[in-house]
């Protein structure tokens, strides 16, 4: 368990096969590689988050999510919501992993006229929304998800959103109306890695005991280490298994995770790293067990 998370996983089920974990770690690890060569090529960036939540994008895509990266507008595809804009970095990482995007345009990430905006906007190929202002996310997941179900369609919904973002009061209202309507095919990923811009999310305005509220909501609610693939596959699978309920997942992830010279980073939200640091931060993460 990642140690900022100090209770146990609380799902059980079959452990995933090692033959999948292994190609899943793998991905993980050219996803984290893109979101460095993206943001080598600005020399800052909200890098610590795309490390950090590297994890969970793989095994959504990868694994969980009905997705067709030839197919984009393919009606009955999973929606992928990510609430915090700012996450694009990662997005963007996974969607050329997934060859959306040709690997030589992450250079372009941040440039003006480019398709890799720093906050992910509809416009871009494989992006539903335009992320932030921040609270937002939730309520069009919840529209979304009532959407498929009017339509008679399948499709899941999930939302990916942060620690802070659990400070919106916007988030508690759409939180409410998914269990009114009981949108089992809702799926909430909350990233919870202590940080926000104004500093620890426990120091602005402390969420815990987060889980609590999210069952108080009507959720039924997992808390995970976000790093580990293991924990995220069987919270997916159980997930999956819980009807009339939207589902939230708590995954307490690392900022940086994987690049030592980026986990250590006092001021972690938004960091600078320095031009000469960028290559030996590529050779951390080679060198990582991530």
């Amino acid at each position: 368990m990642n140690p900022t998370n100090p209770n146990k996983l609380e799902v059980k089920q079959n452990p995933p096969p090692p033959e999948l974990i292994h190609s899943l770690r793998l991905k993980a690890r050219q996803i984290r590689r893109n979101v460095l060569l993206m943001a080598k090529g600005k020399g800052e960036d909200y890098v610590g988050q795309g490390l950090g939540a590297a994890d969970i994008l793989t095994v959504l895509y990868f694994h969980e999510m009905r997705f067709d990266p030839h197919r984009l507008d393919w009606p009955d595809r999973d929606r992928f919501l990510l609430s915090t804009g700012h996450y694009s970095i990662v997005l963007f990482a996974t969607l050329t992993e997934l060859g959306v995007f040709p690997p030589e345009e992450l250079s372009s990430y941040g440039a003006d006229g480019s398709r890799f905006e720093m906050s992910a906007c509809e416009t871009t190929p494989g992006v539903e929304i335009t992320g932030g202002s921040l609270g937002h996310g939730l309520s069009q997941a919840v529209g979304m998800a009532l959407g498929s179900r009017l339509s008679g369609r399948k499709f899941r919904v999930f939302n990916f959103l942060s620690d802070g973002e659990l400070q919106e009061g916007a988030t508690w209202e759409a939180a409410m109306a998914a269990a009114h309507y009981k949108l089992d095919h809702l799926i909430a990923l909350v990233d919870i890695n202590n940080m926000q811009a104004d500093g620890k999310t426990s120091d602005v305005m402390t969420i815990e005991p987060v889980i609590d509220k999210w069952r108080a909501f009507g959720w039924h609610a997992q808390r995970i280490d976000g790093n580990s693939l293991e924990e995220l596959l069987i919270a997916f699978q159980t997930a999956r298994s819980i009807q009339n309920q939207p589902k939230v997942i708590l995954c307490y992830t690392l900022m940086g995770k994987g690049v030592p010279l980026i986990e250590q980073k006092p001021k972690a939200h938004f960091i600078r790293v320095e031009p000469h640091e960028w290559d030996f931060a590529l050779r951390q993460l080679e060198e990582s067990k991530v």
